[in-house]
């Protein structure tokens, strides 16, 4: 067969390869210079759940990049790796994880081959070893053969109280907080598009969800809601623009929350009767509502019992 013939035969062959592989990365948008986020869909961890619900994303600067969040797998790390090489073919320095939550950690393995340095919180590492297998064994049960490969990989650097880490032509100014969302968060503050990643210490559209002390979580929310930042990159649902208060729903859910389950402990009605009825008002503000704010309720309502 002659080449040109040879070449028409292929070309369809070669053309489904390079769908295949372009396929393969996770849609971004940039949201602002060099900034690229990839918005989770709102799904349940233990329903329907694909590893692929948190808002992950990376920076890119002169010298190379930082990776923010991988998401729930190693297959939701390679697809966000590819967007990476597909966006810049500058090494990546730093992947940093705002929080232990699985949905947020488990694609730092596809990352390993890149030698970057790993960042967290400095109970990060400890909260990992202490949830492994727990982790690993439920995210298999969710996740079956989506999940293999997964890993957890901890921390190489940890942030105490604040971090700068240089890109090149732009800083990324990290900050740690006592037990909010969880005893584990971080923020990430981008100097050069004064983007702010707040992890889950935000949520937008999907109902928060609290792994750590709610009255934490109120007081570190009146911290961010002085930030300067322009954007807001939240844990879960849509960038934010920061020149209105994209905390207001956030904080009067948890507000409400607390109050009423309050004020539930101090009528004496049982944990079971609080969960049908602590922060009903707030039920149509939010997805997946009637599941997540149960386990808020079966979470603090024990903690508040010894206020």
């Amino acid at each position: 067969m002659r080449l040109p013939a040879l070449l028409t035969v292929l070309l369809p062959f070669f053309m489904q390869a390079t769908t295949a592989l372009a396929a393969e990365a996770l849609p971004m948008k940039e949201v602002a210079d060099g900034v690229y986020v990839h918005q989770g869909v709102h799904e349940d961890l233990d329903d329907g759940y694909h590893g692929d619900i948190a808002n992950i994303g990376f920076i890119v600067g002169s010298k190379g990049v930082a990776v923010i969040d991988t998401g729930g797998s190693l297959k939701i790390g390679k697809q966000l790796r590819n967007a990476v090489k597909e966006a810049t073919a500058l090494p990546v320095l730093y992947v940093i994880n705002t929080h232990v939550h699985p949905d947020h950690i488990f694609g730092n393995a596809a990352f390993l081959q890149d030698k970057p340095q790993f960042v967290g919180h400095e109970k990060l590492g400890n909260a990992m070893a202490f949830r492994k297998d727990a982790y690993m064994r439920i995210n298999q049960e969710w996740l079956g053969q989506d999940f293999a490969g997964s890993e957890i990989v901890q921390p190489s650097i940890t942030v105490k109280d604040n971090l700068s880490l240089d890109l090149g032509d732009r800083q990324l100014e990290l900050r740690a907080y006592p037990t909010a969302h969880t005893n584990t968060d971080i923020s990430v503050m981008d100097s050069k598009t004064s983007t702010l990643w707040t992890g889950d210490l935000l949520f937008i559209e999907r109902t928060p969800s609290i792994d750590g002390d709610i009255k934490g979580w109120l007081s570190v929310i009146q911290a961010l809601k002085s930030s300067p930042a322009k954007k807001l990159v939240p844990g879960h649902g849509p960038v934010v623009e920061g020149s209105a208060n994209p905390f207001a729903n956030e904080e009067r859910y948890l507000s409400t929350l607390l109050n009423d389950v309050r004020n539930s402990i101090k009528k004496g009605e049982p944990m079971e009767r609080a969960m049908d009825t602590a922060a009903a008002s707030e039920k149509d503000q939010w997805q997946l509502f009637s599941t997540v704010n149960r386990r808020n309720v079966n979470l603090i309502y024990p903690a508040l019992e010894w206020e």
